[in-house]
């Protein structure tokens, strides 16, 4: 018996066995499958904001080289070019004597209510830590002393290098910052984690301080007030974003105006000096080289040492010669409606074809250009296919036009450019613009639309060159806040989290002693992410990709109609996912998974088939109150609502916030001529009614831009929540329960 008993005991548990041995292979396939769900959610949902972000700075860069394109071939006497010619105002001639008398803050009293900082000058540590402590309690800085800091900081930087060289001793580590964006959360929290600048605690920042976030002028000042009082201890390197130019359609110029409405206009001028003034790259110890952007194949530190970096404004247009006889200056005509890649060049610009001799610009207007350059259907789908593609450059100037030679004396009111400030101005557009790339190699870098992609290749002889060891850069969202490359000799470093939406990525900077060996710190700056799961985290982000999408969508209905009608032979308004998403892709080209997609972008299908008119009734735009304006010309409006508000910002020269109607019909008169297509007067003039709800004569661009919202009416019926708090805790627990059995039987028998 007890021989029975040892057998039947042996044979229950090794049934026991093989069961839990089932159950933990079971639970281990599930939470593979799982992660790996999770994992492509976050992956297409990190595509869909990159690919929004570069399609977005590819439309700026667009639009003002085409605006360029009209201040050099346009009359200067016309409409159309006074309303944009202060935006291409960059080399005033005048002394730095007088624009710090234009600066002057003398004659600006503070309010004895002011309950704000109050600085004196020169300034010490307790008054920049009193500054940092100011804004972290949301105080405001009075104008008189923003502009009394620029000034000074102005001052600073004018002596400064185009290459800052740093050194480490045994006691010393510096600590390297990446893109900050405006973010000031993601400042203090640095602070806090690693101690204010000081002598002992020296700061690298690597440009991108402003735009997208919402206090991109405290950052600034706090940055500034520090190196007013460390100017051996913190270096600022610039970044493609400290230019005026980007700044109008990415936050800062509006902040700025907002903030400071009385001075606002000086304070953004004296910035623009400011920003031409920033160093370009730091070096640490003759070893490590730290740089905005990146490289290309024909980075020469040298020759960036003895760049006039202050003549580059807009590090978007080379800075012209004018010829003493005269200051209305064209350029060579070139045709803006055939785009051409230049090839020849590493650093990606395009530039038009001849469109004719100069003299036929003479008393040319808008309603003349744009009927000229309209588009056929097939080239429009053309153009928006190779848009897509990002194989149209967003700079409209190749570098082969741009180094042309020298105008004849026969011809002096031409503007010149010099090859030598060609090549400058390349050098710079390379280290603020350029992204690294997996392969070997250098080639226009088309996703941006500036600078260059380089290898690893490239990489090396750089370092070679130049005896460096390691490329610290910044310029790209990192999910981790950093990302190594080119066998870890290229480091990618990102300081500003939540980038995308909260959760979407971690900041993180990096410390750096005299072995050059770097030390990572990691952080979100924001306590919503904090009581979050990964799953909650990925479906808030995804959230918030997906709104994006559908607009993207809903932008493009008549391309994605006539895509659905060409495969929808007989009409019948049905067509299955797999061509329905086929069809998407060759509209949009986002290479995105349209079939993992599908169940978050299409509510309901019938058979497996999806009715298309039905699903784009799901998404609605908020229209004026005028019916007699095409859907589809809303459609456009809502397409081009970021550049609408660009040019309008633009038009808007004192800076109101205000345009009269007449400039409001020019704006759109712009955007119809950068479209390339025909907005008729009547349509501007119910735009104009339909806009002035309060009928006070002028449009306001926020009036006008409330105009165009999208709704998605088959989300808002299914109710407005973002998380599912029960269901994710429900899911948290479950998956917690699960893991723990598998891995109890995974641990214990095996």
């Amino acid at each position: 018996s007890k021989k029975c008993y040892k057998l039947l005991h042996h044979f229950f548990f090794h049934r026991v066995l093989l069961k839990a041995m089932k159950a933990a292979v079971l639970i281990q396939r599930w939470y593979r499958q799982y992660a790996a769900r999770m994992e492509v959610r976050r992956r297409y949902t990190w595509n869909i904001f990159q690919s929004m972000e570069y399609a977005d700075l590819q439309d700026q860069i667009k639009l003002y080289n085409f605006l360029g394109y009209l201040m050099d071939n346009f009359t200067p006497s016309s409409t159309e070019r006074n309303l944009i010619s202060h935006i291409f105002r960059e080399n005033e001639v005048c002394r730095d004597a007088e624009w710090e008398r234009y600066f002057s803050y003398n004659n600006i009293t503070v309010p004895d209510i002011y309950s704000g900082p109050r600085l004196t000058f020169p300034l010490d540590m307790d008054q920049a830590a009193h500054l940092v402590e100011a804004f972290k309690n949301k105080q405001q800085l009075h104008s008189r002393y923003v502009l009394q800091l620029l000034l000074e900081t102005w001052k600073l930087l004018r002596v400064l290098p185009n290459i800052n060289r740093v050194s480490t001793c045994h006691s010393k580590e510096i600590t390297i910052c990446g893109d900050l964006h405006g973010q000031l959360e993601d400042l203090l929290l640095i602070f806090y984690k690693n101690g204010m600048p000081s002598l002992e605690k020296p700061y690298v920042f690597n440009g991108d301080y402003v735009d997208r976030g919402k206090d991109s002028i405290e950052i600034l000042l706090i940055l500034f007030a520090f190196l007013l009082v460390f100017p051996g201890d913190v270096y600022l390197n610039r970044g493609n974003h400290e230019d005026h130019i980007i700044n109008l359609r990415y936050g800062f110029t509006k902040e700025v105006l907002n903030k400071y409405k009385l001075h606002g206009k000086r304070i953004l001028k004296l910035l623009q000096k400011i920003f031409s003034w920033l160093p370009l790259v730091t070096v640490i110890d003759q070893r490590v080289l730290i740089v905005h952007g990146g490289i290309s194949d024909t980075t020469d530190l040298a020759l960036i040492a003895r760049v006039d970096r202050h003549r580059y404004v807009s590090a978007l247009r080379p800075p012209k010669k004018k010829t003493p006889s005269r200051t209305n200056v064209y350029a060579d005509s070139e045709r803006y409606d055939e785009m051409i890649i230049c090839k020849n060049r590493r650093g990606s610009l395009t530039f038009p074809k001849p469109f004719g001799a100069r003299e036929s610009f003479q008393r040319r207007s808008l309603q003349d250009f744009s009927s000229t350059v309209a588009r056929t259907l097939g080239e429009e789908f053309e153009v928006r296919r190779r848009q897509a593609e990002f194989s149209l450059s967003s700079f409209s100037k190749s570098h082969r036009i741009l180094s042309s030679a020298l105008s004849s004396d026969s011809e002096p009111e031409s503007s010149e450019f010099t090859d030598t400030g060609n090549d400058e101005w390349k050098q710079i557009l390379d280290l603020l613009w350029s992204d690294p790339m997996s392969h070997d190699g250098c080639i226009p870098n088309e996703v941006r639309g500036g600078g260059c992609y380089w290898g690893p290749d490239v990489t090396e002889g750089f370092l070679n060159r130049h005896n460096l060891q390691l490329i610290i850069r910044s310029h790209e969202c990192k999910q981790d806040g950093y990302e190594f490359c080119h066998n870890r000799k290229v480091l990618t470093l990102f300081s500003a989290s939540n980038y995308y939406e909260v959760g979407s990525n971690r900041g993180a900077f990096v410390r750096l002693g005299p072995d050059l060996v770097p030390y990572f710190v990691q952080y979100q700056a924001t306590s919503m992410t904090r009581g979050l799961s990964f799953p909650q985290n990925v479906k808030r982000t995804e959230h918030t990709a997906l709104k994006v999408l559908r607009e993207q969508l809903f932008v493009h209905k008549s391309d994605l109609l006539s895509a659905f009608q060409e495969i929808d032979k007989e009409n019948t308004g049905l067509i299955c996912l797999n061509d329905w998403a086929s069809a998407i892709e060759r509209v949009l080209h986002l290479d995105l998974p349209w079939r993992v997609l599908h169940p978050q972008l299409v509510s309901s299908t019938t058979d497996g088939k999806l009715d298309y008119h039905g699903w784009f009734r799901d998404l609605a735009l908020k229209k004026p109150s005028s019916e007699h304006i095409e859907q589809t010309m809303l459609e456009t409006l809502y397409r081009h609502r970021s550049t609408l508000e660009t040019i309008f910002r633009i038009v808007d020269t004192d800076n109101s916030g205000l345009i009269t109607f007449e400039d409001f019909r020019q704006t759109l008169k712009l955007l119809s001529a950068y479209l390339k297509m025909e907005i008729s007067d009547e349509v501007i003039n119910e735009l104009v009614i339909s806009t002035d709800t309060n009928n006070d004569g002028s449009i306001d661009i926020d009036e006008f831009m409330e105009a165009f919202r999208l709704v998605d009416k088959s989300r808002l019926e299914r109710g407005k929540s973002l998380l599912k708090p029960a269901t994710d805790t429900f899911l948290s627990i479950h998956t917690l329960i699960e893991l723990a059995f598998g891995f109890f039987f995974f641990f214990f028998f095996f």
